[in-house]
């Protein structure tokens, strides 16, 4: 099974182009259904089982599975089989793809959070400036924030991605596209500063293009950008997560006028619905402003 795991993931990379982060996801939900199928069927052969492994193997399969996770990681784990069988077709190991009639389940619609300009400012200016981490950090938050980047995608940036005279960044985003992202007048000091001032103190030759880099010269993974981002929040005693600033970013172009395609340029998305979820974001922004200053309307 570790060959039909291995060839698996690369086909996610190499042909189906997916990002390294979902095909590390995939691959994972694909190794816990193997393992669910080695201890539940009465076969003990797990290539047999794979071969004959029909919709009512892997309906059961998704009932037990639902029971844990949430509707969102569900839909990702119907995905993945989808895919995992659409793999051992194209390896002549199936002739069919019984994934393909299971039930997509719902994800439910939340609206993501948003942190007011006023709230952005007070949790960057908490990253100490005076100490060479941390104007690092508060240089990847700036650029975060006003370039709308992921974190997976800020990671993955080296020094030659910034052009400071065009003030864009750029970025290898989902399926490996590339994109050109702008980012504002504070977001270019403070990486100028990081430049000049932070970054030779932490290079190594191991990592010569790497734009951010950790303590030992090495380049910045996104759980230690997290675990910055989560001190910051606490000490300011604002509840966010670091995806909150891309939010941010994107709420903000939209209540300024800016053209709904344009933000989904700039965001990187590949389908404009997933941008419209901010136009809701911007009238529940607008509901909550009309109650606190409106409240005798009762709307």
């Amino acid at each position: 099974m570790k060959d039909f795991l291995s060839g698996y993931r690369t086909a996610l990379l190499a042909l189906e182009r997916r990002s390294s982060l979902t095909a590390e996801t995939y691959t994972g939900e694909i190794r816990f259904f193997l393992a669910w199928l080695g201890e539940n069927c009465s076969e003990h052969d797990t290539e047999r089982l794979l071969r004959t492994a029909d919709t009512t193997v892997l309906t059961r399969y998704m009932e037990e599975r639902r029971k844990s996770i949430s509707s969102r990681s569900a839909a990702k784990a119907v995905s993945a089989l989808r895919s995992f069988f659409r793999y051992l077709i194209s390896e002549g190991f199936r002739v069919d793809n019984p994934a393909l009639v299971l039930e997509m389940p719902r994800r439910g619609f939340r609206l993501p959070a948003v942190l007011s300009r006023q709230r952005i400012e007070i949790l960057l200016e908490a990253a100490d400036s005076t100490k060479p981490l941390g104007i690092r950090n508060r240089a990847i938050y700036e650029l975060i924030y006003s370039a709308g980047l992921r974190v997976s995608e800020l990671v993955h940036l080296d020094c030659n991605d910034v052009f400071f005279e065009e003030g864009i960044v750029r970025v290898r985003g989902k399926g490996n596209k590339e994109r050109m992202a702008i980012f504002g007048a504070e977001g270019s000091r403070w990486l100028k500063l990081y430049l000049n001032e932070v970054r030779p103190l932490l290079a190594c030759h191991q990592h010569p293009r790497a734009l951010f880099l950790g303590r030992r010269g090495k380049r910045l993974s996104r759980k230690g950008i997290w675990k910055n981002y989560a001190l910051l929040a606490m000490l300011t005693g604002t509840s966010s997560h670091l995806h909150t600033l891309r939010h941010s970013f994107a709420t903000e172009l939209l209540a300024g006028g800016v053209d709904l395609r344009l933000v989904q340029e700039l965001l990187g998305h590949a389908d404009l619905a997933t941008t419209q979820i901010y136009t809701h974001v911007d009238v529940s922004l607008l509901r909550e402003n009309h109650r606190k200053f409106l409240p005798a309307l009762g709307v």
